[in-house]
């Protein structure tokens, strides 16, 4: 799976998952503000990426995530882990 493709995954079950405008998803936007995301949606996150990407995910992993940018390089790094191993 391309980057592109992923992102696109990524953005449309967002889109239907957490309700958000599609015009609100940009890679320099903060995710947290743009998903209003409190401490249940970040679970309900982490169970949508493992079910649509299938690999773990650690809590300490979001440390680091704060805009869609870096969500994407995020799961497209797993992905591309998940294919090499």
């Amino acid at each position: 799976m391309n980057t592109a493709a992923i992102i696109e995954k990524i953005n449309g079950f967002l889109v239907e998952e957490f309700e958000v405008d599609p015009g609100k998803i940009s890679p320099e936007a903060n995710l947290r503000e743009t998903l209003e995301l409190d401490s249940l949606d970040y679970i309900d996150l982490v169970v949508v990426i493992e079910s649509n990407f299938g690999f773990k995910v650690k809590p300490e992993d979001f440390v680091s995530i704060v805009t869609f940018q870096n969500f994407y390089d995020y799961v497209t790094n797993r992905v591309a882990q998940k294919v090499t191993s």
